[in-house]
């Protein structure tokens, strides 16, 4: 089963290096998903994907309140937030918003983490133990760029290989 996973709306504070850079961090994480070897395969589309990517001009704290529909309207965002679209347990589909206040170096930590999420691992991890373990640590400097052992066997528990 193939997904898709692009970015679907730019607001202007992400333009010039900052898109780049966040175009970028997509890429990554595809990459590092995909080399996990799940049931799943990821490809990189921005033509209606099934995990959308927001780039807000919203500030950490701030309430989303974008001008087009966008099914995070409402939500407060802190750097990121992940939302699913859930039918019984069927995914139908994610949505990712990025906030404008977030650093631009915690692009690639992010995004991995969001896109993770936008697959059913959409709880963190709060404890410690995990800061250096885990993608999912809510008690990490979003410095982690990749997935931690854990975080692959959930995957592959999650989306077994054909």
């Amino acid at each position: 089963m193939a997904l898709t996973v692009g970015i679907v709306q730019r607001d202007a504070p992400f333009l010039g290096g900052k898109i780049k850079r966040a175009d970028a961090a997509v890429v990554r994480a595809v990459q590092h998903l995909n080399a996990v070897n799940m049931g799943i395969t990821l490809r990189h589309s921005t033509d209606n994907p099934d995990i959308a990517i927001y780039l807000l001009d919203t500030a950490r704290g701030e309430k989303i309140t974008a001008k087009q529909a966008n099914p995070l309207n409402g939500f407060t965002l802190a750097n990121a937030i992940t939302a699913l679209d859930i039918d019984g347990g069927l995914i139908n589909g994610a949505s990712i918003g990025l906030s404008r206040t977030m650093s631009i170096r915690q692009y690639e930590s992010v995004m991995l983490e969001e896109i993770t999420q936008a697959l059913g691992l959409i709880t963190d991890i709060s404890n410690p133990y995990y800061r250096s373990r885990s993608i999912l640590s809510q008690n990490a400097d979003n410095s982690l760029k990749v997935l931690g052992t854990q975080d692959k066997i959930a995957l592959i528990r999650h989306y077994p290989p054909n």
